[in-house]
């Protein structure tokens, strides 16, 4: 059949899976492809076009891996940057760049991730919501991700931009230089630190990447630090731990600072061997429970029977007094930790709570150090415990009747009898609050350094349109209030208070709905004297709608008067279209006369051929000027004996105590009669505001001189 001579023949078969069939249309199948290549070749197309990962299907299957999701993100990614900085790629269909630095960030993730390095990829084209987040508005873009932060890569795409880059993203404490002159305190820190110590011995110049990224894992449990074998100064440290100078050596120091706890060489340190041998070391023999963490991870709480973990912990002391006991505690341990056992010391002065609820403030062990064996059942707190009956004190006799009881554990749980609930540990490393302030500072102003030399224009765009917008309305009120405001403002006196503006367009008739509400704002009644210097502002060019209130007096009464006037005043401070001076007789007689020829049915007034003409006292006399409409209403001093007063009438008042008040306004009669003078102003004040007064125009206003 034609089957099984397509299978028999080579040829047939292969024209068969190229152009789909063998037969008699071969010729021209295989004209076609001639005529194809002739194409191709003289446009330089080749197959090979059709591998570029221009679309999801034919994506880069090393990607596929990494390839990072919205919820992925958020609960597992940024968690797990606080272990390890990621490095992640931003990369979209049809994106030539992304083809360009492919060759180079297929190489930096694979060596990256063995040393370490997360690595994720994340096409914008699927998920847009986390290509947004991360702040990347074009591909490709690169970033590292480290302790929840974000930090995009500014550079050319080269292996040693990016190895520095992912280097960078460290903090830059995490390893010490360690040399013959500091190893001894590096490694007699592990009491304040509560942590072991970690030497790495090689003979590198620079601590190597591989040995950071492992400090950075493992910088809540361990102090790194790192000795360059090559430098001079370090052969005391060599010899005293016999170093192998020609391979790599990693030491971890632990109460004991002589000798290490734990050793591995290797002639070549992998992550995977530095992760197995730091894993077992993580924790001191006899650790001190700073926190809660620590507790929970040093005394688990018991999953099944036979995933038992009891602490024997050593409630102690610090200082001197206590360190027989602790010493001998620390030599039981080393001779007795099991996986199944484990030995924590705790201060009594630093946790108090947990001491309470365990020695139940029992005299016996006040002062003194004691050893109980717990188990936690919840992570509620519950706890079973056994104390030692007597206070540890270290001897032979102690740790025979531990071991014994250790012993009796195994066999009988039943031992631990006593049940309490614990609070959570005060967590006594933790930084004050002042410092972590601080360093969060430190981190915004970084932050918002590098944003503003390397930040996308389109993410500051908000922030500076809010800025700018701020700035044109702040400016922009500056310029209208400057040019609204009269010129006569800036002659009026700084004494004067700024007051409140009422509407342009508000008529006298608006004091009458004022008077019903009116609330004095302030404890004080503030009156200003009328003079050259402020008579536009307060008078000529008052806004429409205000009245200036003037008083009438002389040097002479000026105290007694002011006093008078602003008790009778004061319940009308509220209207802010009122405005309260005082015009000085002595000095502005002659405007005043001017005024008042315009009230003439209200008082005869005196020409200059008047006998009596400079004799006349106007002290008390009250005039309501309103600037804009150019008229004024008048109060007249109440004349002693007149009940009605006189309201702005038509009847003459030549007073009759000029020359008394004249040198003598400090007597007690005379001041009491000046004080009359204004007896019925405030009567006068509630007609002003009723609108029910005379009103006197006049063509202008006099200057004041």
């Amino acid at each position: 059949s034609s089957a099984s001579q397509i299978l028999s023949n080579e040829e047939k078969r292969a024209n068969f899976d190229r152009y789909g069939d063998a037969g008699e249309s071969q010729g021209y199948s295989q004209h076609q492809h001639r005529q194809f290549h002739h194409f191709h070749e003289g446009f330089y197309f080749d197959e090979s076009f059709f591998h570029f990962p221009f679309n999801s299907e034919r994506r880069d299957n090393s990607d596929e891996k990494y390839l990072l999701h919205f919820s992925h993100y958020i609960n597992e990614i940024v968690p797990d940057s606080f272990r390890k900085p990621y490095l992640i790629k931003i990369t979209s269909d049809w994106c030539f760049s992304c083809i360009h630095i492919e060759p180079v960030w297929k190489e930096v993730a694979q060596e990256l991730e063995a040393l370490g390095v997360g690595i994720g990829v994340v096409h914008a084209g699927y998920e847009r919501r986390l290509a947004h987040h991360l702040g990347a508005h074009s591909t490709p873009s690169l970033l590292g991700l480290i302790n929840g932060k974000i930090t995009f890569f500014h550079n050319a795409v080269v292996r040693e931009n990016l190895r520095q880059f992912v280097e960078n993203l460290l903090p830059g404490n995490l390893v010490e230089k360690i040399t013959d002159k500091n190893y001894i305190r590096f490694l007699s820190n592990w009491k304040k630190e509560n942590k072991p110590h970690v030497l790495l011995f090689d003979h590198m110049p620079v601590v190597p990447l591989l040995y950071k990224l492992t400090a950075f894992a493992y910088r809540d449990y361990l102090s790194f630090g790192y000795v360059y074998v090559g430098l001079r100064g370090t052969e005391e440290l060599s010899s005293q731990y016999n170093i192998n100078v020609y391979t790599p050596t990693m030491m971890i120091f632990k109460e004991h600072i002589d000798k290490p706890a734990d050793v591995v060489q290797a002639r070549e340190m992998k992550k995977q061997l530095i992760d197995d041998f730091l894993s077992q070391n993580k924790f001191l023999m006899v650790a001190r429970l700073t926190n809660q963490r620590l507790f929970q991870e040093l005394c688990p709480v018991k999953k099944s029977h036979r995933q038992r973990k009891h602490c024997v912990v050593l409630l102690t002391g610090e200082g001197d007094k206590f360190a027989e006991a602790y010493e001998a505690f620390l030599t039981f341990a080393v001779a007795n930790t099991k996986d199944t056992l484990k030995f924590v010391h705790i201060y009594n002065d630093r946790q108090p709570e947990f001491a309470d609820a365990l020695l139940m403030d029992d005299e016996k062990y006040r002062g003194k150090s004691a050893v109980v064996i717990l188990e936690r059942r919840n992570n509620a707190g519950k706890v079973v415990y056994k104390t030692l009956e007597d206070a540890w004190q270290g001897n032979k006799e102690d740790n025979f009747i531990l071991l014994d009881l250790l012993d009796q554990l195994r066999t009988d749980p039943g031992l631990l009898s006593l049940e309490t609930v614990l609070v959570d540990l005060n967590d006594e490393l933790a930084p004050m609050f002042l410092i972590r302030w601080f360093y969060s500072m430190l981190d915004y102003i970084s932050d918002c350094w590098d944003s503003l030399f390397h930040s996308n224009w389109r993410e500051m765009m908000p922030l500076l349109s809010l800025l700018f917008s701020a700035l044109f309305i702040l400016f922009g009120t500056v310029i209208v209030q400057a040019f609204s405001d009269s010129s006569d403002t800036r002659d009026s006196p700084p004494s004067e208070k700024q007051e409140t503006a009422t509407k342009t367009g508000k008529n006298d008739t608006s004091f009458s709905k004022e008077s019903n509400s009116r609330i004095p704002k302030k404890g004080f009644v503030e009156v200003t004297e009328l003079t050259d210097i402020n008579y536009n502002s307060n008078l000529v060019r008052l806004r429409p709608g205000h009245i200036n209130v003037v008083l009438i007096l002389s040097n002479s009464t000026k105290t007694i008067l002011l006093q008078k006037f602003a008790l009778e005043v004061y319940t009308f401070t509220g209207t802010s279209c009122l405005h309260f001076s005082f015009l000085s007789l002595d000095k502005h007689r002659e405007w005043l006369e001017y005024l008042l020829e315009f009230a003439q049915d209200a008082a005869p007034i005196p020409n200059q051929y008047d006998k009596h003409f400079l004799e006349r006292d106007y002290t008390g006399y009250v005039l309501a000027l309103n600037g804009h409409k150019k008229y004024f209403c008048l109060f007249k001093p109440h004349r002693s004996g007149d009940d009605g007063g006189t309201l702005g009438s038509g009847e003459d008042y030549n007073s009759s105590l000029h020359a008394e008040t004249r040198g003598k306004s400090s007597s007690s009669p005379g001041s009491r009669c000046i004080k009359n003078k204004l007896h019925k102003l405030s009567f006068w004040m509630e007609r002003l505001l009723e609108g029910s007064l005379q009103r006197f125009y006049i063509p202008s206003w006099p200057a004041l001189d």
